[in-house]
């Protein structure tokens, strides 16, 4: 494997549970770091949601690579922010023998 080109910074998000006061939860979404990242579109298509179609493409993301357990590790259903655009994270991964990077899994979908 080549060495990835980290060249996106990424801020890394994890969801937190809050109490709606109604019986229920709402989610926010806690900060955790920012990360640089080598961002890699692979597949795409259209789908729906709750009727309305929206369109998914699947990313590759590289990062550096990190201990398990620790803040700096992305995780399935964190997320990564660019801005506006939001990448669920699906799997994590090691890219290499060394541990030295991780490949993340992750999907972005917008309403058409």
């Amino acid at each position: 494997m080549s060495t990835p080109r980290l060249n996106r910074r990424l801020l890394l998000e994890t969801p937190i549970r809050q109490s709606d006061n109604a019986g229920g939860f709402t989610t926010i979404w806690q900060p955790l770091g920012s990360l640089w990242a080598q961002v890699t579109a692979r597949t795409g298509r259209e789908a729906a949601q709750m009727g309305a179609p929206i369109s998914a493409v699947s990313y590759r993301i590289i990062v550096r690579g990190a201990p398990l357990n620790t803040p700096q590790r992305p995780k399935p259903e964190q997320r990564f922010r660019d801005g506006d655009r939001i990448f669920l994270i699906q799997a994590v991964a090691e890219a290499d023998d060394d541990g030295r990077h991780l490949t993340c899994f992750a999907t972005e979908e917008t309403a058409i």
